[in-house]
């Protein structure tokens, strides 16, 4: 019997193993980017959901803070259980969130129950977001994910308000759930993942960031508990992480210095680029005779020549050093409220609007990929999880800052 009979393995032909396939961006992007335009939906209609309710409109922008809560605390929570259970088992607890919340929101007679309905929506948008940029892979693919949000949160007050006006204010908080068109397509695309075998689940340290995470985002209503509240949960959490380094917030990442400046610098870029999305529309009546509406146009058309140009930069990123991109992300990131600040013109307002987006959406996309690079595959959604975190609580600090800004000036 020769050589070959005797190892049959020896006569197959060898087949080389098929890549996994990618999810195509604009599924990824159809996927993810909804939830901004449900986010900045509510701006303009704030008035009339408030006379539905029977509240002051001031009451009714309680609607706005649950979904930001509910984004920032649902991500983190989204990434563990996309790393513990797998992408299918975060997308259809995401789409379930959304179908409920939606349905609550449809219905709702008061605002507490109205509010349980947006915070079931931002928790399902924080779980489609942590999966899309999971499966983005690379900057370019990350860069289509986040011009998305720039250019669906720019137009989110006036699709709101287009929809409300032509079916109810309802009907435009429901804007999130066309991301769920994209699930039959991402399901057949991205192969299901076994759940992982890993340590038990790190309850203690997931309640102590959800605590650290919420007394933040309260800081603009409540500024000293929520400072001192946040400063005691951080300094319990920094215990806890030191008891517990493989936790929910492995010490691991915190211990790498490139996800540590990425995750610092989205959140930098992103308190700058809400600042001034709700500074510059005061500067401007001020200091122009421009109607509301002149006021609105010209930033819409600012901040989506600024989305544009985001993804310009975020495809030429990858053929650029890491400390090139970096210097031009500060540079971009510097400039925005350095001009809002010094310049003599009003219109140049404008383009603050369109450098701060350019800044933040083309840094989210970058600093995202360069953050879940340093981490280990396993910890991947983790680290995706929190620096999408960081990048939230800009989006909580910002309007904070503007708040101040607009009331001194």
């Amino acid at each position: 019997m020769s050589e070959l009979a005797l190892h049959p393995a020896a006569q197959a032909p060898t087949v080389a193993p098929q890549a996994p396939r990618q999810v195509p961006a604009a599924w990824l992007a159809l996927l993810a980017t909804p939830v901004a335009a449900s986010a900045n939906g509510p701006v303009l209609i704030l008035p009339d959901m408030a006379d539905s309710l029977g509240i002051r409109t001031a009451t009714a922008t309680w609607l706005v803070t649950v979904f930001a809560w509910a984004m920032a605390v649902g991500t983190p929570l989204m990434a563990g259980l996309l790393r513990r259970r797998g992408l299918h088992s975060a997308l259809r607890l995401s789409a379930a969130l959304i179908v409920a919340g939606t349905a609550i929101v449809a219905v709702a007679p008061w605002l507490p129950l109205a509010m349980a309905g947006r915070a079931a929506q931002g928790m399902g948008g924080a779980g489609l977001v942590t999966a899309a940029m999971s499966l983005a892979g690379s900057v370019r693919r990350m860069g289509v994910i986040t011009a998305g949000f720039g250019t669906l949160g720019a137009a989110g007050p006036l699709l709101g308000s287009t929809v409300a006006d032509m079916a109810s204010w309802r009907a435009s908080l429901a804007v999130g759930a066309v991301a769920l068109l994209a699930l039959p397509a991402i399901m057949r695309h991205a192969a299901p993942s076994a759940p992982r075998q890993i340590a038990p689940f790190d309850g203690r340290g997931a309640t102590l960031l959800i605590l650290m995470a919420t007394a933040l985002v309260l800081v603009p209503r409540y500024p000293l508990p929520a400072v001192a509240t946040s400063l005691t949960m951080a300094a319990l959490l920094a215990l806890h992480i030191r008891s517990n380094p493989t936790g929910f917030i492995p010490a691991s990442l915190l211990r790498t210095r490139t996800f540590v400046l990425s995750a610092l610098l989205a959140c930098a870029l992103a308190t700058s680029y809400f600042t001034l999305l709700f500074t510059i529309p005061q500067l401007l009546g001020d200091r122009t005779g421009w109607s509301a509406s002149t006021i609105g146009t010209g930033q819409l058309v600012a901040l989506l020549a600024g989305s544009a140009l985001s993804i310009v930069l975020a495809v030429a990123s990858a053929r650029m050093s890491r400390p090139r991109v970096l210097t031009i992300l500060l540079t971009v990131g510097a400039l925005a409220p350095l001009t809002a600040l010094l310049t003599p013109w009003a219109p140049l307002l404008l383009l603050v609007a369109t450098l701060a987006v350019l800044a933040t959406s083309a840094g989210q996309a970058t600093l995202a990929v360069y953050a879940a690079q340093t981490a280990p595959a396993a910890q991947r959604p983790t680290a995706i999880g929190l620096f999408n975190l960081c990048y939230q609580l800009g989006g909580a600090f910002g309007p904070a800052i503007a708040a101040l800004i607009t009331l001194g000036g």
